[in-house]
């Protein structure tokens, strides 16, 4: 099971990644949007993020024009990590450290083909869990002063 949600500028990545993971067998969540007409994409980051914090989904793919404003949607709910992803590298790194549970895609800079890489590379990896485990604790701690 995974969410997947979209703007405008980011509707046919949204739904050619849809459509991949369906004919892999994933159970999809589809928030929207439904159509490149223009939108606003703190609505469907919301959307998406409250699949996950209702426990309907593990995970979700929000697609927007640079990915930048849906991560920014998505993480202002504490049960969001939410990460731009723009190569494998950063889709490892964000799960094995920071256990992200969004992954966040900027249509004008990935292409449909290497977004899905991108994403196989994000779901395929695990959480490394120990010493990242007291950060990621801390990201849902509110905030306190530290010293360095």
């Amino acid at each position: 099971m995974i969410s997947v949600g979209a703007d405008h500028a980011g509707f046919e990545l949204k739904e050619f990644l849809k459509n991949s993971l369906e004919n892999s067998g994933f159970e999809v969540i589809d928030v929207g949007c439904d159509s490149n007409n223009s939108v606003d994409y703190p609505d469907f980051g919301y959307k998406l993020t409250q699949t996950i914090e209702s426990g309907r989904s593990p995970a979700g793919i929000l697609c927007c024009g640079s990915g930048i404003g849906m991560a920014m949607a998505a993480n202002r709910n504490p049960a969001i990590r939410a990460v731009v992803c723009s190569n494998n590298d950063d889709a490892r790194m964000s799960r094995l450290h920071n256990n992200a549970n969004v992954i966040c895609f900027g249509q004008r800079f990935v292409s449909a083909p290497y977004a899905l890489e991108i994403l196989e590379t994000f779901l395929n990896t695990p959480f490394e869990g120990e010493r990242h485990q007291t950060r990621i604790d801390k990201l849902s701690a509110p905030p306190t002063p530290t010293s360095v």
